[in-house]
């Protein structure tokens, strides 16, 4: 009687995970779709009217095209909101990444100080006339050289034995403030017309993206996420707590400092070509967690899906909200994702009560 009651409750509860996982594969391709809709949306959306039919027929059959349809869709928007898409999938798997790591919801490249420091290095490369390179090549690489010099910081405390997660998040804060205030004083010693190019910078902005800055932030990204799904299984034990985690045979030191590189390299490549961009790391890995829940296998794709998702939309309202002018993306993000996530953490609350 006892071992038929188990084989029941196995059988139970094989028949729930596999439910569980049809959701799971549900939700990656219902927003596999929003995010192919938002793209065609994206590319429709802008100052010369074209019609989503127009933007369907150059996308599907560019020969048959007339030429400024062709010039506006294939060169000028199509790769602006394939951008948004990477960027937001680079800053939604970071986000995801690092709330995984470090065990806080808080966390993500901009809570860290990452993107800070990548505003600096971009202020930097201007006050000082790009070093003698062109602001092409000056500003991104400024803006990398300086986050993957935060990330160091962070990197070196990882390899510390006694250092706990808690302290990376207090050091990612202090290093936020710090890059923050020296970036205050360079505005603060910066002529007028200066500030507003360090301004124009830290609001986030996909409009300089050309076909080479998106084919680099791609393949970044995607060997990123590749090498950090070979973890998954890792990833997924670290979320059940780091002595469980070590009695399972993760090494945790070694994980923790490999994830911190490759989300600091795929994030400081995302944001040296567009700037700051705000709250996307840290909003659109909560939305998928609510859906799939811890399992490294379903959170990864669809961090990088709600990532996307949220930046493409966002590119989307920037184009719309003023008519005949682009707002800066970076002052979208944080319109929907303050509400966002104020929602979210009096939802977490009233679910808890």
């Amino acid at each position: 009687m006892t071992s038929n009651s188990t084989a029941t409750g196995i059988s139970h509860a094989l028949a729930g995970q596999r439910q569980r996982e049809k959701f799971r594969w549900l939700y990656l391709l219902a927003f596999t779709l929003i995010i192919a809709a938002s793209l065609v949306l994206d590319i429709a959306t802008g100052p010369s009217m074209l019609g989503l039919g127009d933007v369907v027929r150059t996308l599907l059959h560019p020969e048959l095209a007339d030429p400024t349809s062709k010039a506006i869709v294939l060169d000028m928007r199509l790769p602006i909101a394939l951008m948004a898409l990477v960027v937001g999938a680079a800053l939604g798997v970071g986000g995801g990444e690092m709330q995984t790591l470090l065990d806080n919801p808080m966390a993500s490249p901009f809570t860290l100080g990452m993107a800070a420091a990548a505003g600096l290095g971009a202020a930097l490369s201007l006050y000082f006339g790009g070093f003698g390179l062109s602001p092409m090549v000056a500003i991104p690489l400024g803006a990398f050289v300086m986050c993957m010099l935060c990330a160091s910081v962070l990197f070196g405390l990882a390899l510390l034995k006694h250092v706990s997660s808690q302290t990376l998040i207090l050091a990612g804060i202090a290093l936020l403030f710090l890059f923050q205030s020296l970036l205050s004083l360079l505005q603060f010693l910066s002529s007028p017309e200066l500030n507003q190019q360090i301004l124009f910078w830290l609001f986030g902005s996909l409009s300089k993206t050309t076909w080479q800055t998106l084919l680099i932030t791609t393949v970044v990204t995607l060997l990123c996420c590749v090498l950090l799904f070979q973890d998954a299984w890792k990833l997924t034990a670290l979320r059940l707590g780091e002595a469980r985690a070590r009695s399972l045979g993760v090494d945790v030191t070694w994980l923790r400092l490999k994830t911190l590189v490759l989300v600091a390299l795929m994030t400081s490549t995302a944001i040296s070509f567009v700037g700051v961009i705000g709250f996307v790391g840290l909003v659109a890995p909560h939305i998928a967690r609510m859906l799939v829940g811890e399992d490294q296998r379903f959170f990864i794709p669809l961090s990088m899906l709600t990532g996307g998702f949220l930046l493409s939309t966002a590119s989307v309202l920037s184009k719309t909200l003023v008519p005949g002018a682009l707002f800066p993306i970076g002052i979208v993000t944080a319109i929907i994702g303050v509400p966002f996530f104020f929602w979210l953490i009096l939802g977490k609350r009233s679910h808890h009560a």
